[in-house]
């Protein structure tokens, strides 16, 4: 399923000085600061609407969502999410990445991998179903850019392993990631047991304080022997 194109982004050109207390300002206004480049052109420094970008990262395709970009002043052009920065504390968004898209030329993007079903190794095998790798990097035009590849678990038994090569793949998409990776796996639950070895590490104490003991009470008399010598 490729990314669909939503209503276009409004952006502002941004001008003066471009430093914090600048984008300061501009976050005060309601806007976020924001940088334009790509397709062979100047990158551009502007300001758009928090919101409308919070809605294009929550969609369905997420940051490879292409939208129109409307720059004030220019023409407009489809462009991508491609770097967002949010404030640490309170998650609100401080910063975006903006690249104009060449509908026409292939691109690297990595798309989430979504697992459907459940796996006949946990349905009754007694497995858990542990998912490795969440996106995986392709190549291909704008236009074809999933949101996002399903693949189906429910046949996985336990010990079944899933792989980059076993992704839903079509011609107009190549995959980047190697193909022998494992996307996701059944495993065997792992029961804690307590070694034996730790168990006998942990007996008490007393054994050794008492042999210790022991120890000293035999050398006395010894100790005892030497000066009835030494008197003789």
């Amino acid at each position: 399923m490729a990314t669909s194109t939503i209503s276009a982004v409004v952006a502002t050109p941004r001008e003066g000085k471009f430093n914090k207390n600048a984008a300061r300002r501009v976050r005060v206004s309601g806007k976020i600061p924001a940088v334009v480049y790509g397709a062979g052109q100047e990158a551009v420094a502007v300001a758009v609407d928090p919101r409308v970008i919070t809605k294009i990262l929550h969609s369905d395709s997420g940051h490879n969502t292409i939208f129109d970009l409307d720059v004030t002043g220019a023409a407009l052009v489809k462009a991508m999410i491609v770097d967002w920065q949010h404030e640490p504390i309170k998650g609100a968004l401080l910063h975006i990445d903006l690249k104009r898209i060449a509908m026409d030329k292939a691109m690297r993007v990595s798309v989430p991998i979504q697992l459907t079903g459940t796996p006949l190794g946990v349905r009754s095998q007694g497995g858990i179903l542990e998912h490795v790798m969440r996106e995986v990097e392709i190549e291909c035009l704008p236009g074809d850019i999933p949101s996002h590849l399903d693949v189906d678990v429910s046949a996985l038994e336990l010990h079944g392993v899933i792989h980059v090569s076993d992704l839903p793949h079509s011609g107009s998409i190549k995959f980047l990631t190697d193909d022998g990776l494992t996307v996701a796996h059944v495993s065997a639950i792992r029961e804690e047991v307590a070694e034996p070895e730790a168990v006998d590490a942990a007996a008490p104490a007393e054994p050794e304080v008492a042999k210790k003991g022991k120890g000293e009470t035999d050398a006395a008399p010894a100790a005892d022997a030497k000066g009835d010598a030494k008197k003789k």
